[in-house]
């Protein structure tokens, strides 16, 4: 007689994964796994029927979230985003969403103090001189003397601060509600408009939700103090793009910025031919720091999943503070 795996039949609990298993190191006893990397067709009715567990592939949320309604035994579906925004509106009710805080950290770190330093010491000039042989160097700011202030003290603003620890630059830090930090005061949001006027450089790294979007508007950026840098490596709409071309624009501003609004960044945006502004396309979390990060999550998920402990990084349904 054929056993019950033989026959087609699924008797323990699945999860749809963007990679074989054994990339997590394999599966708790009695799971077994669907692999959808978010190319090409998604799996049919009958593999999506049984799966209680989604593992968004990264990038593809968009091709991932029609998917959703269609799994009628699922229970959580984990992101491998820290911003869930884009998310967040399409998880059925009584599914637990959970995100990938923790494990885009050092890499969307690296960008921010990749994207300071380039700003700050001309290396966007430097390497349009070099295209065209041209010897120009000239006085530029350095890190060293300037103070950062880090909007939204969560895991990656403490990650970029602890990279910028040892460039000699000053650090204020803000979250949604004041507290004593490792490393000092954190402000409450409420204290940004006294604070802008004091910095050199404003690195955003808060998450985009009904209080962020839109925080930096033209009465802030107007708070800034002259040639100040706007660092944005957290989601496009946190940041009035209007307000802000008008600001570079004038020659009042600098910004580097991982994500825009829109995005994609279209073709003959103003963004685009802006002065003093260095444009990367939604790069931060992207690296080769990224997927043993993800896969370690992954399992250690799954892991808690299967005995019944909270699952990590929970943002919505049961679990989370609102559900």
């Amino acid at each position: 007689m054929r056993t019950r795996r033989e026959r087609g039949v699924v008797s323990g609990p699945r999860v749809l994964l963007p990679w074989p298993p054994g990339e997590v190191g394999g599966l708790p006893e009695g799971w077994t796994a669907v692999v959808w990397d978010g190319t090409g067709d998604p799996p049919g009715a009958g593999p999506l029927g049984t799966v209680e567990f989604f593992v968004i592939p990264y990038a593809f949320t968009g091709a991932a979230r029609p998917l959703l309604d269609r799994m009628p035994r699922l229970r959580v579906v984990q992101s491998l985003s820290a911003g869930v925004d884009d998310l967040a509106p399409h998880v059925p009710d009584g599914v637990t969403l959970c995100n990938a805080r923790g494990v885009h950290d050092a890499s969307t770190a690296e960008l921010a103090v990749a994207l300071v330093l380039a700003s700050l010491r001309g290396i966007p000039d430097f390497a349009a001189a070099q295209r065209t042989g041209t010897w120009s160097g000239g006085l530029r700011p350095a890190l060293a003397g300037r103070t950062v202030l880090v909007v939204g003290h969560g895991s990656v603003g403490a990650a970029v601060e602890a990279r910028l620890a040892p460039f000699e630059c000053g650090i204020v830090r803000v979250a949604r509600t004041a507290r004593e930090g490792p490393g000092g005061p954190v402000h409450a949001a409420g204290d940004l408009p006294g604070l802008l006027g004091a910095v050199d450089v404003v690195v955003l790294t808060v998450p985009l939700t009904a209080r962020t979007r839109g925080l930096v508007d033209a009465e802030f950026l107007a708070r800034m103090k002259d040639d100040a840098l706007l660092v944005n490596v957290a989601r496009g709409p946190v940041v009035d793009t209007g307000a802000l071309v008008h600001e570079l624009r004038a020659g009042r501003l600098r910004a580097a910025l991982d994500v825009t609004d829109p995005e994609p960044l279209p073709p003959g945006h103003p963004l685009w031919s802006a002065p003093n502004v260095l444009i990367t396309p939604h790069a931060g979390g992207n690296t080769t720091a990224f997927p043993p990060r993800a896969r370690a999550l992954v399992r250690a998920q799954l892991e808690r999943f299967t005995a019944g402990r909270p699952l990590a990084n929970v943002v919505l349904g049961p679990g989370s503070a609102a559900g």
